[in-house]
């Protein structure tokens, strides 16, 4: 084993021999702080409290003079997606319209080829001129029968006459009974020929009778036909049911479509609401009409919307779902529903600053006020409402000129 003491007692000496000479010193000592900096210290974090203290009490009373409110950031922007779809088929000729551009309600959007509907409707007004002339000829038909029926009564005549005279001369002998018999044949037949004409007289007469041209039932169906195609041919030319911007189009040049198939949508961007979906533990004080409060992303804290409290929803996001859930099996965990509450925007406030559907918002009601009801009550359905496409004066103006043309007179 190796004998390490004399290491040991070197070592000891060389450190005695230091220390003697001063080599090892103390360690240096912090120097004093300064006398100032601990009091301006204190004072920092005296302020700092001080004004934490003075901003709580600004924020409690602003909230006590507001009164109590229900806040949801859980809320986006809703609006109407008008679908455009073609009632007819064709093929697209012309798009007038695309994303993002705004439009009229009235402007045109998709003319689709009209030469099929143009074919069918002047197809449909020679059939109406036909009709009239039919009619026409119907009339002209009980005209010749009323003639036929006054010649047939004055053969009646002749011939009775005929016969009463010849039956008194054959008492006396001075006509045979050949000529007798003739006579009455003659008679037979002018009443046959007089029931013939009145029975064509009626006849004529069941087409027309009680009724003028504009009215008959076989004119009638004419015009109908008329208007049926004028009405396919309005359709070839596609306009804006509202205002808005367009959005989604799918439509395109020479793209042959059928009846029903969507080519583009229309967002009218001055009547959006707001969907603000609220825990179920919100809505004890929500009520219809209360006031609110709307501050988008998209305009941070700079802009702020007002509105009313429309309805609520009829029941909660999961049960709408298309997969409902089924708290009846397996294990169960209680979440927190959440019910969509609807809210009208300020039109005046939409032209100023424009949403878009879609858009995430923050929503303040003001549940002060409790007098509203909780349900909304019945009101006509909003959304706009679209003329039909009936033709118009033009069609009335053309079908008054075929009939008048075809019975001979102007219009």
């Amino acid at each position: 084993m190796t004998d390490y003491s004399h290491q040991f007692d070197r070592d000891d000496a060389i450190i005695e021999d230091d220390v003697d000479r001063g080599a090892l010193s103390r360690p240096d000592v912090a120097p004093a702080p300064e006398p100032g900096r601990p009091r301006a210290r204190r004072v920092g974090f005296i302020l700092l409290g001080a004004a934490v203290l003075v901003a709580a009490l600004v924020y409690g009373v602003l909230r006590l003079m507001s009164g109590p409110t229900e806040v949801t950031d859980d809320a986006y922007v809703g609006g109407d997606v008008v679908s455009i779809t073609s009632r007819e088929g064709g093929t697209i000729l012309a798009i007038h319209a695309d994303n993002t551009q705004q439009v009229r309600r009235g402007e045109p959007l998709i003319d689709l080829d009209p030469a099929t509907e143009d074919v069918a409707l002047a197809s449909a007004e020679a059939d109406l001129g036909r009709a009239v002339r039919s009619i026409r000829a119907a009339n002209s038909s009980v005209d010749e029968a009323d003639a036929e029926i006054a010649q047939s009564e004055a053969d009646l005549s002749r011939a009775e006459n005929d016969y009463r005279r010849r039956k008194a001369a054959a008492t006396e002998g001075a006509v045979s009974g050949e000529e007798l018999s003739h006579a009455a044949d003659t008679l037979s037949t002018a009443r046959a020929a007089l029931n013939l004409a009145q029975a064509k007289r009626a006849q004529a007469a069941s087409s027309v009778a009680g009724t003028s041209v504009a009215d008959n039932p076989a004119v009638l169906s004419a015009i109908a036909a008329v208007r049926r195609a004028a009405i396919s041919r309005s359709y070839m030319n596609i306009v804006a049911p509202v205002s808005g911007v367009i959005a989604q189009r799918t439509a395109q040049l020479g793209q042959r479509v059928s009846a029903g198939t969507p080519l583009m949508a229309v967002v009218p961007l001055d009547t959006l609401w707001v969907d603000a979906n609220f825990r179920e533990t919100q809505l004890q004080d929500l009520r219809v009409g209360q006031a609110a409060t709307i501050r988008a992303d998209v305009y941070g804290s700079n802009v702020t919307y007002h509105g009313r409290v429309l309805g609520l929803g009829a029941g909660s996001g999961n049960a709408f779902a298309l997969l409902p859930p089924q708290n009846a099996t397996g294990n169960w965990i209680k979440i927190v529903q959440r019910v969509p509450v609807r809210i009208a925007l300020d039109p005046k406030e939409l032209r100023r600053n424009p949403l878009r559907v879609g858009l995430s918002v923050k929503v303040s009601v003001d549940t002060s006020d409790r007098s509203g009801p909780f349900v909304a009550g019945a009101s006509p359905p909003a959304g706009g409402h679209e003329a039909s496409l009936t033709g118009g004066p033009r069609i009335d103006a053309k079908i008054q000129q075929i009939i008048a043309e075809n019975l001979g007179r102007r219009a």
